[in-house]
C-alpha cells in the first residue's frame, strides 16, 4: 500500500477543503512502549499523518527538544530497526494513517537503502525525510524507494530560489515539506503572511501538496498556517509534552494525546472560520 496512504488522505483533505494535522514524535521517546501508545492514540487524538524520527547521535536541523528526544531514545537502546518495529505494531491496529520517518543519512547508509527500503515497505512506512541528503546525491535513496513504493519526501526551505526548487521537486512525491524558518526545529514561529506566496509557489513547481513545519507550536499558529496550506506539521510542541511530563511521573501518553487534541482541533476548524 505504502505511499498510496499518503495520496489518499490529501485526496480525503482536499474534498473536505481543510488541511491535515500532522504529528511528529520520535521512536523510543520516552521509551519503546510508550512511544507506541502514543504511536497508536495519535489518529484518534486528530492527527491525519503522523511522522516518526528515527534516533541519531548528530541531528543537525533539530532545536534543543527534539535533539534530547533523540539522546532519550538511544539511551533506551532505540534503532532504525526497533524504529520499524514500532511501525509494524502500530499496523497491526491501523492500515489507513500515514506514517512518514524522518532522520538522518547515516543510519540508513549503515543498513543499505535496499535493504531498509525493503524492511520499511513491509513494515508500513509510506514516505521518508531525510534531513541531510542533499538531492544531487539522492538518486540511490530514491531508486531504493521507487521500487519499495515509499514516497521521499523532500525539504524546502525560505532559501530555496528558483534554480534550486528544480532540483528539490525532482523525484519527489507524497507532499512536499516547506521550512517554513530558516534554522532548526522548534525555536522560531512560522508568520503565516509569509508562509503563504511560499507554499503556492511550491505548490505550482511540484504540483503536490505542501505542509508547512519548524515553526508551529501552539494552536493559533497551526490554525494560522492551516489557512494556506495542505498541512500543519507540529513537533516540538508535542515532544516538549513528553519530556515535562516524564519529568514529574505524569501520565506521558495523556498529556501528549491531549496536546494533540488540542491542535488538530485548530487545525481542523481553520478555514470554517473563513466560511
Amino acid at each position: 500500500m505504502t505511499k498510496d496512504r499518503i495520496d489518499r488522505r490529501f485526496a480525503a483533505l482536499k474534498a473536505e477543503n481543510r488541511a491535515g494535522f500532522v504529528s511528529y514524535v520520535m521512536a523510543g521517546d520516552p521509551d519503546a512502549a510508550t512511544a507506541l501508545a502514543i504511536l497508536k492514540g495519535l489518529p484518534a487524538a486528530g492527527a491525519d499523518l503522523i511522522e516518526l524520527g528515527f534516533p541519531f547521535s548528530d541531528p543537525m536541523a533539530e532545536g534543543p527538544t527534539i535533539q534530547r528526544a533523540s539522546q532519550r531514545a538511544l539511551a533506551q537502546k532505540m534503532t532504525l530497526n526497533g524504529t520499524l518495529d514500532l511501525v509494524r505494531a502500530f499496523r497491526e491496529g491501523d492500515q489507513d494513517t500515514p506514517l512518514i520517518l524522518m532522520g538522518y543519512l547515516n543510519p540508513l547508509v549503515n543498513k543499505g537503502f535496499e535493504a531498509f527500503a525493503h524492511d520499511a515497505a513491509q513494515a508500513g512506512v509510506d514516505g521518508l525525510i531525510v534531513v541531510d541528503c542533499p538531492p544531487e546525491e539522492a538518486d540511490p535513496l530514491a531508486d531504493a524507494l521507487e521500487a519499495a513504493g515509499i514516497s521521499l519526501i523532500r525539504l524546502a526551505a525560505p532559501t530555496t530560489d528558483d534554480a534550486r526548487l528544480p532540483a528539490v521537486v525532482r523525484r519527489t512525491s507524497g507532499f512536499l515539506y516547506y521550512v517554513s524558518v530558516a534554522g532548526v526545529t522548534g525555536v522560531k514561529s512560522a508568520d503565516a503572511g509569509d508562509v503563504a506566496p511560499a507554499v503556492a509557489r511550491l505548490r505550482a513547481a511540484s504540483g503536490l501538496p505542501v505542509a508547512v513545519g519548524f515553526g508551529i507550536r501552539t494552536p493559533a499558529q497551526a490554525a494560522a498556517v492551516a489557512r494556506v496550506a495542505d498541512a500543519a506539521v507540529v513537533g516540538s510542541a508535542l515532544v516538549d509534552e513528553i519530556e515535562s511530563a516524564a519529568k514529574v511521573n505524569e501520565n506521558v501518553t495523556e498529556k501528549v494525546l491531549l496536546k494533540a487534541s488540542e491542535l488538530a482541533k485548530a487545525v481542523r476548524s481553520a478555514r470554517l472560520e473563513l466560511a
